[in-house]
C-alpha cells in the first residue's frame, strides 16, 4: 500500500517538472511563459525560441511520462497503479506543484505514458498526430484528432478496461485544457504549424 502511495506521489512530482522553462534557463532563454501563447510546452517554446529548445522540451515532457509508467510496471503488478502513475504524470504536467500548478498541455507527457504502456499506443499515436498536421495544420487540432481513438486502441491492444478508462479521462482532460485553442480554432484565429 505505501509503495503504491509512493509511486504515484513520485510519479505526480516528476511530471510537474516544467522541461520547457528549465531548458530555456539552461540555453539563456526568457522564461517561455512570458510570450506566444504562454503555455510552457513544446509548441510555445518551438514559435519562441526555435528548434533545439523544442526538441529537448519534447524530449523532457515525454520522458515524465515513460519514467513514472515503467517504474510502476516494475515494481507493481496491478493495472490500476500503472494507470493512476501514468494520470498522475499527467496532471503533474498539466498543474505542476513547482510552479503555482500553471503547466502545459500535456500532450508530450500523454506520449511517453503511451510508449511506457504499450509501444504501439505512442506509434498510434504519432502517425495520427503527423496525418492530422499535415492534412489540417494545426497542432493543436492534431494532438485531439491523435487522443481521441487512444482509448479504444489500448482496449483492443491491452484489452483492459482500467487502461481504456485511463486514456479516456486523459483525452477529456486534454480536450478541456484546449478549449483556448478549440475556440480559435472554430473562429479561425489559431495560429498553424507552417
Amino acid at each position: 500500500m505505501l509503495i503504491n502511495i509512493l509511486l504515484i506521489f513520485s510519479a505526480y512530482l516528476l511530471g510537474s517538472v516544467s522541461t520547457a522553462i528549465i531548458v530555456c534557463k539552461i540555453l539563456g532563454l526568457p522564461d517561455p511563459r512570458t510570450g506566444g501563447s504562454g503555455n510552457p510546452g513544446t509548441t510555445n517554446v518551438m514559435r519562441l525560441y526555435g528548434k533545439k529548445a523544442a526538441f529537448l522540451t519534447l524530449v523532457g515532457d515525454i520522458f515524465k511520462g515513460i519514467i513514472p509508467v515503467l517504474l510502476a510496471k516494475v515494481i507493481v503488478d496491478s493495472e490500476f497503479i500503472i494507470v493512476i502513475c501514468g494520470l498522475a504524470a499527467f496532471l503533474g504536467h498539466i498543474f505542476p506543484i513547482y510552479f503555482k500548478f500553471e503547466g502545459g498541455k500535456g500532450v508530450a507527457t500523454l506520449i511517453g505514458i503511451l510508449f511506457a504502456t504499450h509501444w504501439l499506443l505512442g506509434v498510434s499515436y504519432i502517425i495520427t498526430w503527423i496525418l492530422s498536421a499535415l492534412i489540417f495544420r494545426y497542432s493543436s487540432l492534431a494532438a485531439l484528432i491523435a487522443a481521441l481513438p487512444i482509448p479504444i486502441y489500448s482496449y483492443f491492444i491491452e484489452h483492459n478496461n482500467q487502461y481504456t478508462i485511463g486514456f479516456a479521462v486523459i483525452a477529456i482532460i486534454l480536450f478541456w485544457r484546449h478549449k483556448p485553442n478549440i475556440y480559435n480554432l472554430l473562429n479561425g484565429k489559431e495560429d498553424k504549424i507552417w
